[in-house]
């Protein structure tokens, strides 16, 4: 058998949409879908604006850029996080500033947060990672206190829930991705949410190009080119009516994983918050090398040799060449580096099948000390 590491589930709706487009001619960022789109992801998170942009990534960018974030300022992000968090900041010219990530969710670690402020230190952005939300009271509270921005990075936690709130509806901006991986996908695409007026006015204005209120193709400042198409937004129209099926899938494969591989010794499973609804984008494992009897590399390669395709974990800022060159070592995250080395991720996509994830299962159960 072979088992992808995520492969999406495209609904009915959403390739009717994408005819509908294509019928029509609609295929670029003009067109029905955009607005629906917009309307309806927002709406599902009970938000006023949604802005869609082309990635997750210009989401980020777009975002730091609405509240001034540029050069000579510094910006807080986890150290265990995707790079795209990291490359936004680089985009404004800022300075990302790293903490580490805490062992238990792998968000990062809201007790070392206040000691990295400084009076450069302009936001914090928090990730949701893996679709477990951050210690969002903390963050906020600190932010208050210190006078800093909070732009939640909620890539990875379509639908997830802090202490009842949604995801990405808890600081003035938060930012979401629909690449093909994400729990709702337009295949590739981003989306900026807010409740001010103000931002949501800005950030239209600054993924498409900075046109003047006045008159088009009058440029008042520095714009980008970050539209979404008609034809992605088509995909999200139908993907968004499915969001609640799609995150009760993902909360079954976790619950199959927890019952098939909880006894294995060495073998580390996700950890949730009692307060804290997980999405699970990503069902990632910590392998103790010594208990488990090989490491996460060995084991990934015996799993493939099997059918059965993995990820690493994210990796720590001190091994990326593009900020090692910029700012040499960024300080110390043992816990970062720790669960890089020691984690992966097992088949989590939408289209995971009952006879796959069985199989998966069986796979690492005979690789364990224990089969």
């Amino acid at each position: 058998m072979n088992v992808p590491v995520n492969s999406p589930f495209i609904s009915v709706e959403a390739k009717r949409n994408v005819a509908e487009a294509m019928d029509t001619g609609w295929i670029s960022s003009a067109g029905k879908f955009v607005e629906e789109f917009e309307r309806d992801f927002a709406s599902y998170l009970g938000m006023k604006h949604g802005i869609t942009v082309s990635n997750g990534t210009a989401a980020l960018h777009v975002a730091l850029l609405a509240v001034d974030i540029g050069p000579d300022d510094e910006v807080i992000v986890p150290a265990f996080t995707m790079m795209s968090t990291i490359l936004a900041v680089l985009y404004t010219g800022a300075k990302p500033v790293f903490v580490d990530c805490e062992l238990e969710t792998y968000n990062i670690d809201v007790k070392q947060i206040e000691a990295h402020i400084t009076s450069r230190t302009k936001a914090i952005l928090p990730v949701h990672i893996y679709g477990h939300a951050c210690e969002m009271d903390e963050i906020l509270a600190l932010a208050k206190q210190h006078n800093l921005h909070v732009i939640e990075d909620a890539a990875e936690a379509h639908g997830g829930e802090y202490k009842g709130k949604k995801c990405g509806t808890m600081s003035e901006l938060s930012c979401f991705s629909f690449y093909g991986n994400k729990i709702v996908t337009t295949g590739e695409g981003g989306m900026v949410l807010t409740n001010d007026d103000a931002l949501a006015h800005r950030c239209r204005k600054l993924k498409d190009l900075y046109h003047s209120d006045a008159k088009r193709f009058i440029h008042e400042q520095v714009g980008y080119n970050y539209r979404l198409t008609n034809v992605q937004a088509a995909i999200g129209c139908g993907e968004i009516k499915h969001i609640e099926e799609y995150i009760a899938k993902k909360q079954w494969m976790a619950d199959f994983y927890r019952e098939h591989l909880s006894v294995i010794p060495g073998l580390r499973l996700p950890v949730t918050k009692s307060y804290v609804k997980n999405v699970y984008w990503m069902y990632g494992v910590l392998v103790d090398p010594d208990k488990f009897g090989m490491d996460k590399d060995t084991l990934r390669a015996r799993l493939k040799e099997r059918g059965v395709d993995t990820r690493d974990f994210f990796y720590s800022p001190n091994v990326q060449p593009v900020l090692l060159e910029r700012f040499g070592k960024m300080g110390d995250f043992p816990n970062t580096d720790y669960i890089a080395a020691n984690g992966l991720y097992l088949p989590s996509g939408l289209a995971l099948t009952e006879e796959q994830a069985r199989y998966v299962c069986e796979q690492v159960k005979q690789l364990a000390p224990a089969a």
